[in-house]
């Protein structure tokens, strides 16, 4: 296998001055890859050189990951120091994050993690592979007091050693402006969707002021994702003419040109893949053969505002539709503690 060198791979400085990796690998399989698949890729890719991991709860899959890490740590591949190791609560145990964690920790053989989301700002479940026009009557808007409830909890564990940072996940500023000031930790990662043609640069500007650090999912688009996910009015990013283009100049797959993007743009990207060849290659082109300033002005003109995971099974009744979940007015949709 080919193994990378980790002292060309660029880092990424959390408030605290710690330093992380540039780019981790996702574990989201959506609905084409088995728990055994994902593992086995996680497996590989540590022994190639990645020390940042993307888990969740909702992902069915941390079991099987967990005895990859401790797989490795028990040979010797890596130590536990030298991984920077990322779960998620899910929607349905927002009132019980400690409980939530504990599973985590359990399934991925950890004593903590080193960055905890909440995986979505409200406590909407809906059922694993559900159709995308499922909606569950439980669903309510945004609140601040349940978010900050939720958030508290999360507090509770890192002054307890079993969350070292705590993140949020799809959030909007106008929900950002209601609850930071209120949080006696700062959250160090906001996790959301970033790639070419949807580059949320409002947002993006908006944490990097405050000093939390872009983790960007789907980065090259995500073509694989379910099916459910998918509309007729979706762009690929990576079949853009400017994307070709680049990717040809550079002599590399399209793909390869958005992760670069990412990491020379401050997020840390999350892709992910089960073939070797595959994500080898994202984390080795972050140490080489960097963008130019006018290949990096390109893809800043591919913004199309393309949203690709718009959310719709986490609408409640009333709602108008997946554009209320985002606060495109700059006020937050049906909020009623705001």
């Amino acid at each position: 296998m080919t193994t990378v060198d980790l002292t060309k791979v660029p880092v990424r400085k959390l408030y605290t001055g710690e330093e992380i990796p540039c780019i981790g690998m996702g574990t989201f399989g959506s609905d084409r890859f088995t728990a055994e698949q994902v593992s086995a890729a996680v497996a590989g890719a540590i022994r190639a050189g990645y020390r940042m991991f993307d888990c969740a709860a909702c992902y069915e899959n941390e079991d099987m990951i967990g005895d990859v890490f401790k797989a490795a740590f028990d040979e010797g591949v890596v130590e536990r120091k030298d991984m920077f190791i990322m779960t998620k609560v899910w929607n349905d145990m927002h009132r019980k994050v400690r409980e939530a964690l504990e599973k985590s920790l359990s399934d991925l053989k950890l004593k903590y993690v080193d960055m905890y989301f909440i995986h979505w700002p409200f406590p909407n479940y809906h059922a694993p592979g559900c159709d995308v026009d499922s909606r569950n009557p439980d669903s309510r808007p945004f609140s601040v007091e349940e978010f900050l409830d939720t958030y508290r909890q999360c507090e509770e564990l890192v002054d307890e050693g079993k969350i070292r940072y705590i993140g949020i996940s799809n959030m909007t500023i106008p929900k950002l402006e209601a609850v930071l000031p209120k949080m006696r930790i700062k959250p160090a990662a906001c996790e959301m969707e970033l790639h070419p043609c949807f580059q949320q640069q409002e947002l993006f500007d908006y944490l990097a002021a405050r000093d939390i650090q872009p983790v960007g999912f789907m980065p090259i688009g995500s073509p694989t994702r379910p099916e459910r996910d998918m509309m007729p009015e979706d762009i690929a990013d990576i079949q853009t003419p400017e994307m070709q283009a680049i990717a040809k100049a550079h002599g590399v797959h399209p793909a390869v040109i958005s992760l670069k993007w990412a990491v020379q743009r401050g997020q840390i990207p999350i892709p992910f893949s089960i073939h070797e060849n595959e994500y080898v290659s994202n984390l080795q082109c972050t140490t080489e053969d960097p963008l130019t300033e006018e290949e990096m002005a390109s893809i800043a003109t591919l913004e199309r505002n393309n949203r690709l995971v718009k959310g719709q099974v986490f609408l409640w009744e009333g709602a108008n539709d997946w554009h209320d979940l985002w606060d495109e007015d700059g006020k937050i949709v049906d909020c009623t503690d705001c």
